[in-house]
C-alpha cells in the first residue's frame, strides 16, 4: 500500500509536466504565423501537414511497430470522420489568426470542450450536467463580449474561423469517444495526409505557387515537428495519467502563453473586449473542469 501511495504521485506530475509542455508548445502557433512573411493558409497549411506525416509516421512506428496506414484503417470511418474534421479545425485556426487577433483567437478555440459537451449529448446521448450547462452560458456571454468586434468584417470573420475550427476540435473530439479510441496519432497522421490533398489542390485551383520562400517555408515546416507534432507526442503520453478535469485546466496554458509569445516578440495588445470576454470565458472553462474535479473521482483517459 504505502510503495503505491508513493509512486502514483510521480506518475502524475510527471504527465502533468508532458501535457502542460504541450500546451506551451502548441501555444507557439501565432507567433509561428505572424513570423510569416507571404505564404497564405493553404499554403502554410501544405507544407506544415507533408512534415507533420513525416514526423508522425516515424512516431507511430516508432511507438506500436505496425505501420502508421494500418492503423488507419482500424480507426475506421471515425477516424475519417475526425481526420476531415481536423483538417477544418488547422484551416479556421490558422485563417482566424492571420484576420483577428492571436489572443482573440485563441480565446475562442477556447470554447471547444463546451461544443464537444453538446455534441456528446446530441450525437453519444452522453447527459450533460447542470454546471456544465451554466458554465456554457456564461462562455457564451464572453464569446459575445469578444465577437461585438468594431474592427471591421476582417475580424469578424477571423471570429467565426476560430469558432469553427473549435467546431472542428469537438467534432475530433466526439470521434475518438464514438470510435471507442482514445489513440489520436493515427488520426491526426490521416488528417495530415487529407490535408496535403486538400492543401495542393486548392493551391493550384487558386494559382497559388507550391514553392515557398526558404523562410515562409521552414517557419510552415517547423510547425510540423515542433509546434504539432511533437506537442500531440507529449499530450499523449501525459494524457494518460492526467484526470480529465486537470487536462481541461492544464488546456488554458495554450490560451494564455500564445498571445504571451506574441506581445513578447511582436508587441501585439489585445483588445479591451478580448480580454474582459477572454477572462469570461476563461472563468467558465476553469470552473466546469473544478466542479466536474470535485464531483466525481478522477478518471484517467484512454
Amino acid at each position: 500500500m504505502s510503495t503505491a501511495t508513493h509512486i502514483a504521485p510521480s506518475r502524475d506530475t510527471r504527465g502533468v509536466l508532458l501535457v502542460f509542455g504541450a500546451g506551451v508548445l502548441w501555444s507557439t502557433i501565432g507567433l509561428f504565423v505572424r513570423l510569416i512573411d507571404d505564404a497564405v493558409v493553404w499554403q502554410i497549411l501544405l507544407y506544415r501537414s507533408i512534415v507533420l506525416s513525416a514526423f508522425l509516421f516515424v512516431v507511430i512506428r516508432w511507438r506500436t511497430g505496425e505501420s502508421p496506414f494500418r492503423r488507419c484503417r482500424e480507426i475506421g470511418l471515425p477516424g475519417v470522420i475526425g481526420a476531415l474534421a481536423l483538417v477544418a479545425a488547422y484551416t479556421g485556426g490558422i485563417y482566424a489568426i492571420q484576420a483577428t487577433s492571436v489572443a482573440n483567437a485563441m480565446v475562442l478555440f477556447a470554447s471547444a470542450p463546451f461544443m464537444a459537451a453538446l455534441l456528446g449529448m446530441v450525437i453519444l446521448k452522453e447527459p450533460v450536467r447542470v454546471h456544465t450547462w451554466i458554465a456554457m452560458g456564461v462562455a457564451c456571454l464572453g464569446i459575445g463580449i469578444m465577437v461585438w468586434d468594431k474592427s471591421g468584417g476582417g475580424a469578424m470573420a477571423g471570429n467565426l474561423a476560430a469558432l469553427g475550427s473549435a467546431l472542428g476540435f469537438a467534432v475530433f473530439t466526439i470521434t475518438l469517444r464514438w470510435g471507442k479510441s482514445g489513440e489520436m496519432l493515427p488520426a491526426v497522421f490521416m488528417s495530415g495526409l487529407f490535408a496535403i490533398v486538400i492543401m495542393g489542390g486548392i493551391c493550384l485551383l487558386l494559382g497559388l505557387p507550391l514553392v515557398l520562400s526558404a523562410h515562409d517555408g521552414a517557419i510552415a515546416g517547423s510547425m510540423g515537428i515542433f509546434q504539432v507534432g511533437a506537442g500531440l507526442v507529449l499530450y499523449t503520453i501525459g494524457s494518460k495519467t492526467v484526470p480529465a478535469a486537470e487536462l481541461t485546466l492544464l488546456s488554458l496554458a495554450e490560451v494564455v502563453l500564445a498571445p504571451f509569445w506574441v506581445w513578447l516578440a511582436m508587441g501585439e495588445v489585445p483588445t479591451q473586449n478580448t480580454l474582459i470576454g477572454g477572462a469570461v470565458l476563461l472563468c467558465a472553462i476553469a470552473g466546469n473542469a473544478m466542479r466536474g474535479g470535485r464531483r466525481k473521482p478522477p478518471i484517467s483517459t484512454p
